[in-house]
């Protein structure tokens, strides 16, 4: 029995040699192989591609297929997502398994479940909050909300989602993102004081009894460090050179960027708006710089400028980690009849997760 290809001997090879290398590995693969890229992921991999999308886009897309390998270039927890909706005989594989989300990192199960208790002191937990997760989480947040009655949201459906659980309880718990769950509340009507932070290295999150019998949601002290680069201030900056330019934004980014930007939405909105938009606009984009940059490209010959929102280079790094060497690597070896890093949800946890999200996707 032979030995999966160590990384080693792939870790020197050139970039133009490893883009040779896919190539041959992908053509002898063939629909054995669908490779997923994230809108995020770097041009030397996103050239690649099969499909091209958001996480939840890409796992619903590859599980259509006939294809017994997934091949992810994204992070961890997207990884996850394609397992648990994979279908019998398909392995979901991700080419670096240090491709994490720092966001998805700062609410992990056991301070959630820590969470869960401390409420459970103060009021009703069970009757009183819907635990809501963003998509960009671990699979056993996931269960946990599969669990208690809860849900998976989106950044494109998060008012949808948000909807519905305050439609099963008063309260929502909403992690790992608070911008999500503060910019979504506010779309919802609901006042800024209604939603507080909880701080999960704090007792009782840091909030008073009466604090948590007054929210209406609760939002995780998380973020994504991309998106917190961007600032009011470069909006402003931008507003006063081009007065009649076009300000789009995430909703991983902070309440007052939202705020003074024109449109809001998730990455396939930012796409969707950009591309559909009339010849000669102007935008200013606040979301990560892979996908600023291609869909810049992508819009010149209409005479669209697109330009990054932050003054300073801020990248998914994590998801950076999937580069040319990885993909060859892993590919590699799956001609020479190896799997190498696959992502395997435990069942019991890729049961219950995936009942949250069939309950987003029953309803959006």
């Amino acid at each position: 029995m032979t030995h999966p290809l160590p990384f080693d001997a792939y870790n020197t090879l050139s970039d133009t040699e490893c883009q040779d290398r896919i190539r041959a590995a992908r053509s002898r693969l063939g629909k054995a192989v669908v490779l997923l890229c994230h809108h995020y992921q770097r041009a030397d991999v996103y050239q690649h591609a099969d499909l091209t999308g958001d996480s939840l886009k890409l796992s619903r897309l590859a599980a259509q297929t006939d294809s017994p390998y997934i091949v992810f270039c994204g992070v961890h927890f997207m990884a996850e997502v394609a397992d648990i909706m994979s279908r019998p005989g398909q392995t979901a594989i991700l080419p670096d398994l240090a491709a994490g989300c720092s966001m998805a990192d700062m609410a992990n199960l056991a301070k959630v479940e820590r969470c869960w208790r401390e409420l459970g002191e103060v009021l009703d937990v069970e009757n009183e909050f819907t635990p809501v997760t963003y998509i960009n989480s671990a699979a056993d947040l996931k269960a946990f909300c599969g669990e208690h009655g809860g849900i998976v949201c989106t950044s494109s459906n998060a008012g949808t989602i948000a909807r519905w659980a305050f439609e099963q309880r008063p309260k929502i718990l909403f992690f790992p993102d608070q911008h999500l769950g503060r910019w979504t509340g506010h779309r919802m009507g609901i006042p800024l004081e209604d939603m507080v932070v909880w701080d999960p290295d704090r007792e009782y999150g840091g909030l008073t009894h009466e604090q948590i019998r007054k929210a209406k949601i609760l939002l995780w002290k998380g973020h994504c460090s991309v998106h917190q680069m961007f600032q009011k201030h470069h909006i402003d900056a931008f507003r006063a050179k081009h007065p009649d330019g076009i300000v789009i934004s995430h909703p991983e980014c902070n309440f007052e960027v939202c705020a003074a930007s024109d449109h809001v939405g998730s990455t396939e909105l930012i796409v969707k708006t950009i591309k559909e938009a009339p010849e000669g606009t102007r935008w200013l984009v606040g979301t990560e710089l892979n996908l600023v940059d291609r869909l810049a490209k992508e819009v010149l010959p209409q005479n669209k400028i697109v330009q990054f929102m932050a003054t300073t280079i801020c990248m998914c790094s994590t998801m950076q980690r999937i580069d040319p060497q990885h993909l060859a690597w892993t590919l590699e070896n799956l001609v020479a009849g190896h799997v190498v890093n696959p992502i395997v949800v435990p069942p019991h946890e890729a049961e219950l997760a995936k009942q949250a999200l069939d309950r987003m996707l029953a309803i959006s």
